[in-house]
């Protein structure tokens, strides 16, 4: 009996939900991908993870900004051109959708995958290709 109790504590399980994504796992998640997430029922933003990396992000109705991910203490974090601090946030699969939770807000700032497509971000505008 007690050995069929160590062997069955010796079987690697499945990451509960609400664990933190590592960068591998982000990355494998989400490279390719257009994600579509929403605060509190209404769309936020949209970002798309390019390779190396790389990310295109847009508020909903707004200009396209261009930026990167690294992880940084169990994070994922971004920076964006232009912009001056990194956002860091923690990504967890919940089902099939991705959570994020942002680092540093007292409210808790939660954002939940909406939608997914490998298609491009659109990025109207003068000066913004796609």
């Amino acid at each position: 009996m007690r050995l069929a109790l160590a062997a069955l504590l010796l079987i690697p399980l499945p990451a509960l939900a609400g664990d933190p994504l590592t960068a591998a796992e982000f990355e494998a998640y989400a490279q390719g991908k257009t994600l579509t997430y929403a605060m509190g029922g209404q769309v936020f933003g949209t970002e798309q993870y390019l390779p190396n990396r790389r990310v295109r992000w847009a508020f909903t109705q707004d200009v396209c900004k261009e930026g990167w991910w690294y992880e940084e203490a169990g994070l994922i974090c971004f920076a964006y051109d232009g912009e001056n601090d990194p956002q860091c946030w923690k990504f967890w699969q919940d089902g099939a959708r991705l959570k994020a939770q942002f680092e540093g807000d007292p409210e808790g700032t939660e954002l939940t995958e909406v939608e997914q497509t490998t298609k491009p971000l659109s990025c109207p505008g003068p000066d913004v290709g796609v």
